[in-house]
């Protein structure tokens, strides 16, 4: 069977190629309804499909994006990802996703696969491991935003949160209800990613700023098998905890399971604070108290950040970190 080519359908609608390529760029500004009209029925009719590689190779764009999130099991990045492919599906650019799992070794796998598909920029949460590749990047001006992680060695636009704040604001909130034996819990510190470090500063900030006094067996970073022992050694301590800190998602389904487990009534006997406003806050028996982020708003900035540069990939800018404000939502687990 015959491909049908641009040609066929400037024919077909008895008009010119380059007003078929016009309404194919949607560059519709002097093109009349009833031509409109024609060069969409006459596609239709036809089957016709554009080529998108040879477009790219004249246009020296492929209207593609990469996005390397961390790791694909947090609610936070799916809801980023949704964002930034909303803002991308609005330009025509098309988005493939890849899932680093927090392994530099995965992440410079992705990195050169989607360089080597020509895509046009990439959104990465930078794992920390790959700095000469990263620095690569930014000398060549490809597009680049960092999201949700910062590295000080680089001058790349980030988008994250105010993440001292978001521990500050909960860890002032136990404070107001009485509580001074308060715990917190995230990931592993050991790659000193930017949240779950900032998280902890901000915890003990609030605490020192209120004369409480920190103490370490409080403070758990660590790997989401290692929890479940971290937290018992937490609660074993001869003053355990009345309230504890969740950083992440994964690492507040780790203290929920252990409070199932152990049979502790939330609030009465631990108060609890996640940061995320996971859907199923709302919904638990009781109601969770959470610090949210405005994750939609940040995946939005992120898309239009990276389409920006793309379109003008030679203006010369201020790097700049866009910091979001988190806020307390208040329900019945404190």
């Amino acid at each position: 069977m015959k491909k049908v080519t641009m040609d066929d359908v400037a024919r077909h609608s008895n008009v010119s190629k380059s007003t078929v390529s016009q309404y194919l760029n949607k560059r519709y500004d002097y093109m009349g309804v009833d031509t409109k009209r024609r060069i969409e029925s006459a596609i239709n009719e036809l089957g016709y499909r554009p080529n998108f590689v040879a477009r790219s190779l004249k246009q020296k764009r492929t209207s593609t994006i990469g996005v390397i999130i961390a790791n694909i099991l947090h609610s936070f990045s799916t809801k980023i990802v949704r964002a930034i492919e909303d803002v991308c599906n609005e330009n025509d650019f098309h988005v493939i996703i890849c899932n680093a799992d927090d392994d530099p070794a995965k992440e410079r796998k992705y990195i050169n696969m989607l360089r080597s598909k020509q895509v046009d920029g990439i959104i990465v949460f930078p794992t920390g491991g790959n700095m000469e590749l990263y620095q690569s990047m930014v000398s060549e001006k490809f597009p680049l935003i960092f999201v949700d992680r910062m590295l000080d060695e680089l001058t790349v636009d980030t988008v994250l949160l105010d993440n001292q704040e978001a521990a500050y604001i909960a860890v002032e909130h136990f404070l107001n209800l009485g509580h001074t034996r308060i715990g917190v819990i995230t990931s592993s510190l050991i790659h000193k990613i930017t949240p779950r470090v900032e998280r902890i500063e901000g915890y003990k900030k609030a605490l020192s700023e209120n004369g409480v006094p920190i103490k370490d067996e409080y403070i758990k970073g660590l790997k989401v098998e290692d929890m479940k022992q971290g937290l018992r050694e937490m609660f074993t301590s001869d003053e355990p905890p009345t309230a504890i800190l969740a950083c992440n998602d994964l690492s507040l389904i780790e203290v929920l399971n252990y409070v199932k487990e152990n049979g502790l009534s939330i609030p009465d006997e631990l108060a609890l604070i996640g940061i995320d406003d996971d859907p199923f806050a709302n919904i638990f028996s009781p109601p969770l108290t959470t610090v949210s982020q405005p994750v939609f708003e940040m995946g939005k900035k992120a898309a239009e950040l990276l389409l920006e540069k793309i379109k003008n990939a030679e203006r010369e800018g201020i790097v700049q970190i866009y910091r979001f404000p988190p806020s307390l939502i208040v329900r019945r687990s404190t």
